[in-house]
């Protein structure tokens, strides 16, 4: 356990440890490796140092270097991912309820990254936590003699934190070493644990004697916008509107949100869909992404019972369709965690006005188990489909820490569908150093239909099996092989065959951070019961397909400054040939600058008219900071199956203020990509905006 001491004032956070508060503070420093070697003693020393005032907790980190010449830190932007850099993370479980916490991470140069564990479950993305959420924090950072030193400021407001009695936390910390590709944490360092694990964190003790931390953020907007869209005479709206954050009390937030706008939003990498499915899309906009996963009700591999996306964006064209407003409210009582949503959008093209109200509870059971329910009701303008219901409940089960049962059942209601419409699955799951393993069933009936969720494969009765063996041999250079094998069966509710996949694969991890992933074989059969069009007018006619790929992947070394990585994948397609390649590489001459380019060349050769044709796409991104709170990025993209190949996003974001910007926006193209399947053509926009945003505390 370790202990906060209080001090009468805040130490200087200059992102050095001279001041005599720091000194005078025992420090905690027995961290353990979770890689490449699971519990031994970190190969460098860190030090991390706590004191409170009444106000906020502050963080002295000291993480020594042997080799300081080689730390890595190149990035500074904020809310970016830091994995090519050295980094630092503080975990803090503020509820002390085992279950979700709040992230702050930061590297040499001081640049902040933050968000949310929720479940013990990390990002969609593959990160140590769900970056959706956005707090109020001061941090800075030194390189000296002997590693690099940082200072970090933490208020109570920020963590919604009132209770000032007999105060426990769960606390943890992360640091990773980027040319060593090592992972050190004070707890949960177990290899199948890692960060995320909240339920294996340490505990801090210590904090009396605060004054209110109640959290209370209002953040009005203001817009200024040229919009044109193609076939459309061009719109000059000026317009604003208001965020606002209130923490009910230590354990619940309510979120308002009034003509929201997603100007400021990330454009979307432009997708070439290859399948007769769905593309999912990873949710990018500030209002849906804050405490995200309270509404998380995952019924197999990416489908979701709830996916925001289908609020507000034009599932088909990803054309915006203006919010009016909505609320939020989640927490915990008790042992209960709940989320309630209710988002109000307006008529826009051919999109009618439509109401969406979601609510989900989950109870906990035991460490990392819990039972849950959802609903999800969607009422609509639109006289032939005027409302959309959505039901399930779900649980997870962990045993003996490696294993977990998941099950799930939900149904829907829409207009003219009484029947066919449940959703039934569950897996049985093994985790641990040598070898993962899944089984699950599932079936989903012809006319299941969440309008609010995501979902590839309708009318399906799967089974589904995944084995993979990974070992960790004395090879220079070598730190984990991989042999992974899975079977998906998936004929339709009546039998009839639908959709098959085996595949085996082998994937090396190399020391460096680089590895390999190869497919051996990966033998598809599909049957086509809707033409389904790939390119122009180029369509694959129904019928029942087999065919069989390949693929060979390399990725370099990430401790380097010039990265890059290689994708080709040969074999069969829909009765012809595809070869798709595809190459990344990313630059980072300096910390102010960085430039990634990416192409695919997908080349088709089928036994069709016009069926021997190539799609191009590539990208260009170049970002240029100033500082940490002046950032420039320029974003080039080309598709050649569209008519008009190039779009284009430039972006300069000031962070004048924590949680406050100036954002000047150039768009060419479309900012938000369709999900539909079959590649429907893009409305363009060109768009000029020019956003305003102030957080402050009432």
């Amino acid at each position: 356990m370790a202990e906060a001491v209080p001090v009468d004032h805040a130490p200087k956070l200059d992102g050095t440890l001279n001041d005599p508060l720091w000194l005078d503070t025992k420090p905690i420093t027995d961290f353990r490796q979770r890689e490449p070697y699971e519990g031994e003693t970190a190969t460098e020393k860190t030090e991390v140092r706590i004191v409170y005032t009444r106000h906020a907790v502050y963080f002295g980190i000291h993480c020594y270097d042997s080799e300081p010449s080689r730390i890595i830190a190149t990035e500074l932007r904020r809310d970016v991912s830091q994995d090519l850099d050295d980094h630092f993370e503080i975990l803090i479980d503020s509820n002390h309820d085992r279950r979700g916490a709040y992230v702050f991470q930061i590297n040499p140069l001081g640049t902040q990254n933050d968000g949310l564990v929720v479940e013990e479950q990390g990002g969609s993305d593959g990160d140590d936590f769900d970056r959706g959420w956005d707090g109020v924090w001061s941090s800075e950072a030194r390189a000296v003699a002997d590693g690099w030193t940082a200072t970090v400021e933490i208020p109570f407001t920020t963590l919604n934190f009132t209770h000032s009695l007999d105060v426990v936390w769960g606390l943890n910390f992360k640091r990773f070493i980027r040319r060593k590709n090592e992972e050190d944490l004070w707890t949960a360092y177990r290899r199948t644990f890692g960060i995320t694990k909240v339920s294996q964190a340490g505990e801090l003790s210590g904090i009396k004697d605060i004054g209110s931390g109640r959290l209370f953020i209002v953040k009005p907007y203001g817009l200024a916008q040229y919009d044109k869209q193609t076939g459309q005479d061009p719109k000059f709206p000026l317009t604003g509107g208001i965020d606002l954050k209130y923490g009910l009390t230590s354990n619940v937030v309510l979120n308002l949100t009034g003509n929201t706008d997603f100007a400021d939003t990330e454009v979307d990498l432009e997708p070439f869909n290859l399948t007769p499915f769905k593309v999912f899309i990873p949710e990018k906009r500030q209002f849906f992404l804050e405490n995200a996963g309270v509404f998380n009700f995952d019924i197999g591999d990416q489908d979701q019972l709830f996916f925001s996306r289908q609020i507000g964006i034009d599932s088909v064209s990803g054309q915006q369709v203006p919010i009016n407003g909505g609320a939020r409210l989640t927490g915990t009582i008790g042992r209960t965690e709940f989320g309630f949503m209710d988002v109000d959008t307006r008529s826009s093209g051919p999109n009618p006005y439509a109401n969406y109200a979601v609510a989900r509870l989950k109870e906990s059971l035991w460490a990392g188990s819990y039972i849950g329910v959802m609903g999800i009701d969607k009422q609509s303008g639109d006289p032939l489909d005027s409302f959309n219901r959505t039901g399930g409940v779900d649980t997870r089960l962990v045993f003996f820490k490696d294993w977990f049962v998941d099950a799930h059942m939900a149904g829907t209601q829409s207009p003219g569908h009484p029947s066919g419409n449940s959703d039934v699955g569950a897996s049985l799951s093994f985790r641990s150093n040598w070898v993962e393993g899944k089984f699950e069933r599932r079936k989903i009936g012809p006319n299941f239909n969440p309008e609010v969720g995501f979902i590839e494969l309708t009318n399906a009765n799967e089974t589904y099996g995944d084995l993979t063996f990974k070992v960790r041999p004395r090879i220079s250079g070598v730190r984990e092989l991989q042999f992974e094998g899975f079977i998906l069966h998936a004929p339709d509710t009546q039998g009839v065959v639908q959709t098959q996949e085996w595949q085996g694969t082998f994937r090396a991890d190399l020391n460096n951070g680089g590895y390999t992933d190869d497919d051996i074989a990966d033998v598809f059969t599909q049957r086509i019961t809707t033409p389904l069009h790939i390119y122009k007018n180029v369509f694959i006619p129904n019928g029942l397909y087999h065919f069989a790929r390949h693929q060979l992947t390399y990725g370099s070394g990430q401790d380097r400054r010039f990265t890059y990585n290689f994708f080709e994948r040969f074999g069969g397609y829909y009765g012809g040939t595809l070869n798709e390649f595809r190459v990344r590489a990313n630059y980072r001459p300096t910390a102010k600058f960085s430039i990634s380019a990416m192409e695919t060349w997908d080349r088709f050769r089928l036994p069709l008219p016009n069926g021997n044709f190539s799609v191009v796409l590539a990208s260009l991104q170049g970002n240029y900071s100033f500082n940490r709170f002046l950032t420039f990025t320029s974003l080039i993209q080309m598709d050649t199956s569209n008519t008009q190949a190039i779009s284009a996003n430039v972006r300069l974001r000031y962070n004048y203020r924590p949680d406050s910007d100036l954002y000047i926006i150039y768009n060419v193209g479309t900012q938000f990509a369709s999900i539909a399947p079959a590649n429907p053509p893009q409305v363009r926009e060109t768009r000029f905006a020019v956003k305003w945003t102030y957080a402050f505390a009432p």
